[in-house]
């Protein structure tokens, strides 16, 4: 991942967003810290781009077509029970 200090930065600017929309991340430096990161836009969040390169999750870029069913519970509601549990910890 390279590191460009800003002076470097504003005076190659368009290599460094050509690196960046070629997948490079680039850190970018004020005095020597860490100030910003100039990546390529992607329509996947990032931790998100993460898993699918590693190949911990499998997406097509797409919205899901099918929900699972939704779970039937039988008995009173559950934000019942959660403001009962809340009641008897204020007690």
């Amino acid at each position: 991942m390279p590191t460009v200090g800003i002076r470097e930065l504003k005076a190659h600017l368009s290599h460094y967003v050509r690196l960046a929309r070629q997948g490079e991340r680039v850190i970018v430096t004020d005095r020597g810290r860490e100030v910003a990161e100039l990546r390529a836009i992607t329509s996947a969040h990032p931790g998100l781009k993460e898993l699918i390169d590693s190949g911990v999750v499998k997406w097509s870029g797409g919205k899901p077509t099918e929900f699972p069913r939704p779970i039937e519970i039988r008995g009173k509601p559950i934000s019942d029970t959660v403001l009962e549990l809340r009641d008897d910890r204020l007690r």
